[in-house]
Formats: C-alpha cells, structure tokens, sequence
C-alpha cells in the first residue's frame, strides 16, 4: 500500500506476528481498520476487526478502536497469533437442551466444555456435540465454529443459543449487537459487596501485560462496558451476586468484579489465592431472553443451578443459619 510503510522487520516470537505500520498524509482520515484493510490485503477485514476488537492493534501504544480514524505519522501495531486451522468432526456428546426447534437451540452449557475447537482443544467441544446432534448448523462462523453465535468461558456454565441457519444467525447477532438481548448471570464472589445493588461502567482492554487477561482500560482506549449488579444474598465470606449484561466483552462479569473488589470465587486468572477450595470459577449464565428471529415473540431462557453450585450456596446459607443460632432473641437482652 502507498503511504504506508512497514518499519520493521516481522518478528516471530511466542508463534505471534508483529507487523509495525506508520500512517502518511494521504491516508489520513480514514478509519482504523480501512486503512489496515488496505495496508493489510493479505488479511480479511473480519480477521482485522477481530484482532483490533480482541486487544491486538496498538495505535500510537494505545488500544483503539475499530472505527478510530488515523492520523499522518500514527504509528500501528499489529499483533497477529499464529492461526490453527481446525475442521471439527460431529461427536456423541450428550446435550442439555433447553429448547429446539428448526431455527436453533438454546442450551445449558455444562462447566468444563469448551464451546469449539482451538488450539489445545481439537476435539470434545460443544461444536463438536452439535454436529453430532444437528443436521444443519449457520455457517457464518467458519468451519471451527459452525452454529456459534456468542461464547461462554470453559469454565461458565449456562444459557447459550445456537443457530441453525444463517439467517437465524444474522438476526441474533444483530440482536446481540444491538444490547437487546437479556442476558443474566449469578456468581458466587468472595467478600460482601457494600452496596446491595450497583452500576459497573468501566472500559475494558486486554492487559498490558498478561495477554490472556483483561483489564478496566485507565485510559479512553478500552471499549465501553455496563454491568448491573444486585447481591441476591451476602454472607461474610461468599455473596450470590446477580449480573445483568449490556455489553459483551471478553471476560467482562470477571474482570468488573474483580474491579469492585469481590472476585468471582474459583477464578484461576483473576484470583488465584481464591481458587484453591473450587473446581472452577463460580459463574452461570442464569437466563437468556431475546426474540425470535422467525416467531418475532420474546423469549426468555432459564438454566437451572449446577451441582457445584448449589452446593456452595447450601453451604452458605447452613453457615447463616448457624450465625443466626447465636444471635440474641429480638426483645431479649444478650448475657
């Protein structure tokens, strides 16, 4: 591309890519993954976009936006790991299926799956189980995520939709774009929040540092993120929080939390001194409500709670009811 010039050499490190750009005059003005788009043919613009979207694209060693326009003399980072191709094989996993029908599924994903196939997860994946129990699944996530319109973490249990369709695919998307969605989760966290119920409005951005973390951007480079909060029952050590989502960004309840002060118990990334008594982080995907892209009618989905998750929550409340044993009758002095 003319007024664009590759200052250094490409380096190969980790299996990643780095590619250095600097912006010239003339390409001034245009929107960060246009100019990348065309600085970049080898590269599909959604591969761009998801690169700028995942934290991978530096602007100027800041972490921009897709639709951020460059200037003259902006230098651009771009990062790129090394792509597995993987072509998933149908496998006889059993599903909990929550609702099908011939446009798509809704389903409890179990703690412990991973949605699709990865580097280090070839096989035994959600994906996976889904071609072995649809006929036909969307293909506008390629030939590694067919079906998939959103993720959970491996480790998150709960609500999670499937299309059939590209059609059905598109609409849902959109619906998820479009924060018109319901999407509600419970998270057993450590501590008792102050507030009963709050707003967490705080950008989020890959960390600088740990590459498979986020963080809450310190500056106006992260991309926005709203969660609500209500304490559904507070105890001394472990609280049941409810989290209403308006935007989707990786690990987002995770990292917001963590940012409040009260992790998520069980999380081997965020709070690792807290993940030594649980088998996994304590966060389920409760309900999931959008409308349905041929009924138009809303539709709201419930995953009932998981064992393990239950069992902490049993565990919390026989603790109230102990705690409740020792305190003094109302209207009767203590001793």
């Amino acid at each position: 591309m003319r007024g664009a010039t590759e200052r250094a050499a490409l380096q190969h490190a980790g299996g990643i890519r780095v590619i250095e750009l600097e912006v010239t005059r003339e390409h001034g003005g245009l929107r960060l993954d246009r100019f990348l788009a065309a600085a970049l043919p080898d590269f599909s613009r959604s591969r761009l976009q998801t690169l700028i979207r995942d934290g991978f694209v530096r602007l100027n060693g800041e972490q921009p936006s897709t639709r951020e326009a460059v200037k003259n003399g902006d230098t651009i980072t771009v990062e790129v790991p090394a792509l597995e191709k993987i072509e998933a094989e149908a496998e006889a996993i059993p599903l909990q299926i929550l609702f099908e029908d011939e446009d798509l599924l809704v389903l409890d994903k179990a703690a412990g799956m991973v949605v699709h196939p990865g580097a280090g997860n070839a096989e035994h994946t959600l994906v996976n189980a889904l071609l072995g129990h649809c006929r036909t699944l969307s293909g506008i996530g390629g030939k590694e995520r067919p079906g998939i319109v959103h993720r959970l973490d491996k480790e998150t249990s709960g609500c999670l939709v499937v299309a059939k369709n590209d059609a059905t695919h598109r609409d849902l998307s959109r619906q998820f774009a479009a924060r018109t969605m319901q999407k509600t989760y419970l998270a057993l966290v450590n501590g008792r929040p102050r507030q009963a119920a709050g707003t967490i409005d705080a950008p989020i951005a890959r960390h600088p540092v740990h590459r498979q973390r986020m963080s809450v951007a310190r500056n106006t480079r992260g991309r926005s993120a709203l969660t609500e909060y209500r304490v559904v029952r507070a105890g001394n050590e472990i609280s049941l929080v409810e989290c209403a989502l308006h935007s989707g960004r990786t690990h987002q309840i995770r990292v917001h939390l963590h940012h409040l002060g009260h992790p998520v118990v069980g999380d081997k990334l965020y709070a690792p001194k807290l993940a030594k008594n649980f088998s996994r982080q304590m966060l389920h995907a409760w309900r999931l409500g959008f409308t349905h892209p041929t009924s138009g009618e809303w539709q709201l989905f419930e995953a009932p709670l998981p064992g393990d998750f239950q069992q902490v929550l049993d565990r919390l409340e026989a603790q109230e009811a102990a705690s409740r044993r020792y305190l003094p009758e109302a209207g009767r002095p203590s001793r």
